[in-house]
């Protein structure tokens, strides 16, 4: 069998980073974990070629030789997947697909024409599929309510890679996650128990990309990280003398629930490790909200004090933060704004609360018949679309406060002052490399790029871009490549807001930040 795996393009969105990948000479941010884990699920004998159609594009050679088309995607890729399984079918090509998208919403790619659909996770319905196959079958659906042992997971394909193309390396210790947000779909996906690797295993995996030659900062993608923190420290405890004994080849960042903050042990190994940096669900200040998306683990303690401690710790944060919660009062936005103002949190993720499907949330809406007909869920996928239900306050004035607090807090003064506030706020690990890195041989190219853009061309933020880096400098020259970093990461926040206002303009039918004429009737414009 001779199988072209494909992996769609992504839409311009909040974490494309497309003007930052193109001034640092890559194409993407991170390599797409799930479809190479698939390879490593398939026959030994079979023939396999791979393209991110996100960093290089297949050839009409590829489509003639192959027998098999295999997709995976999220919800935000729709519009390059959907076309993919059409032209794989006009072409006369039998195609499989899985992913989130796929298992969440199974009729779309149905309707593209889809001949096999692998929904759930891979290790249990991969097998399935290929036990199809060998029967003859020319379609099916394969799914599994059962989990798969993650230690029993293949390691993934990291060899199909174009891994120079890419800012980050990539590997999971996790899946599923404790806790019970009512709008996240990570628990209908991978459960409420959190499967773990083994520490050796992963290490395996660390020690696979060390040998192709990576060298830089490595994402561990799990949903939340220290979900099972026994598990976790165990894995930590036996990566710290692996960094140490290869001279801390990797440097590494994660997302993670708030309640990091609580465990001082957890935190100590993270750093010890080689920790930068993690992102956080924050989601917002507002305790009632929290309380009524049951986000309940970050009302325990104060969560400007859990990130201050994440900070001493050695690691700078990123967050996501969500208006349209029910029940939430005017001036959310302000108040989200406020925090992020309070806690230097240089890239914060400001959306716009969706419902997805088979979240608790989505079941809970259907059942008040809040749920908008004519807002299909894979419409939603960025976090500049509008709400997909009818919100408890104006959806005029939730998209005033996105468009007000996204365009505020990516003005390049503001965003720059906040980049060196995180940074100075970062505790410093003697003797541990604990920092952003560059991919090899595009760090100079990235600080030449950020030195005429920022240092040069933008008028407005010349001198404070001088000012700062001096800052840098003098009080904390260890963070030098993540302060550059962060900076150079503002020249694609500064394009994107202005492409989140614009979208917003286009759903609402006006401008959210112009005044509304006393006659002018605010209608959601429904594409």
């Amino acid at each position: 069998m001779k199988a072209l795996l494909l992996y769609p393009q992504f839409p311009q969105s909040f974490w494309s980073y497309d003007r930052f990948m193109e001034i640092a000479g890559l194409k993407a941010v991170i390599p797409p974990l799930g479809i190479i884990t698939v390879a490593a699920l398939l026959p030994q004998d079979w023939e396999v070629r791979f393209c991110d159609r996100n960093v290089n594009l297949e050839t009409e050679a590829d489509w003639e030789w192959c027998d098999l088309v295999i997709l995976s995607a999220m919800l935000v890729q729709k519009p390059d997947f959907l076309g993919l399984i059409q032209k794989a079918v006009r072409l006369g090509k039998k195609v499989a697909v899985g992913g989130p998208y796929p298992t969440s919403v199974p009729q779309d790619a149905l309707d593209a024409g889809a001949h096999y659909l692998i929904l759930d996770e891979g290790e249990m319905t991969v097998p399935q599929f290929l036990e199809a196959l060998t029967q003859g079958k020319t379609q099916g659906i394969f799914r599994s309510i059962e989990k798969p042992d993650v230690t029993l997971s293949p390691m993934p394909r990291f060899d199909l890679l174009q891994r120079d193309a890419y800012f980050m390396m990539a590997i999971q210790f996790s899946r599923g996650c404790p806790f019970n947000c009512e709008f996240c779909d990570i628990i209908s996906l991978y459960g409420r128990k959190p499967r773990t690797k083994e520490p050796n295993q992963t290490i395996a995996e660390l020690q696979a990309l060390y040998d192709l030659g990576w060298r830089g900062s490595l994402f561990i993608v799990d949903d939340n990280f220290i979900g099972n923190q026994r598990n976790v420290k165990r894995f930590l405890r036996e990566l710290i003398p692996w960094v140490k004994q290869h001279n801390y080849p990797f440097t590494f960042m994660t997302e993670a629930s708030v309640n990091l903050a609580e465990d001082d042990e957890l935190l100590h190994l993270m750093s010890e490790a080689g920790f930068y940096a993690v992102f956080l669900g924050i989601e917002t200040p507002d305790q009632d909200s929290l309380q009524v998306t049951r986000k309940l683990q970050n009302t325990r303690n104060p969560l400007v004090e859990a990130c201050r401690k994440i900070n001493q710790a050695g690691m700078l944060i990123y967050a996501g933060f969500i208006l349209g919660f029910d029940g939430e009062r005017s001036g959310a936005g302000e108040r989200i704004q406020a925090f992020i103002e309070q806690t230097g949190i240089p890239q914060p993720m400001l959306g716009i609360l969706q419902a997805l499907p088979n979240t608790a949330l989505w079941n809970r809406l259907q059942k008040e018949q809040r749920l908008l007909e004519g807002i299909g869920i894979t419409e939603v996928g960025d976090q500049n679309t509008l709400m997909n239900f009818t919100p408890t306050r104006p959806v005029a004035e939730i998209a005033r406060e996105y468009v007000e607090g996204f365009w505020t807090l990516y003005e390049p003064g503001n965003y720059l002052r906040r980049c060196l506030q995180q940074c100075l706020s970062i505790g410093l690990i003697p003797g541990r490399k604990q920092t952003m890195q560059f991919p090899s041989g595009k760090g100079l190219r990235l600080v030449a790029q950020l030195v005429w853009h920022q240092g040069l061309r933008r008028s407005e933020i010349r001198m404070q871009f001088w000012q700062q880096l001096w800052t840098i400098l003098r009080r904390k020259p260890q963070v030098l490549n993540m302060y550059l970093g962060l900076c150079a990461a503002g020249e694609h926040f500064w394009e994107y807001r202005a492409l989140a206002r614009e979208r917003i303009t286009q759903q609402l039918g006006y401008d959210p930040l112009q005044p509304v004429l006393p006659e002018q009737e605010p209608m959601l414009v429904i594409y």
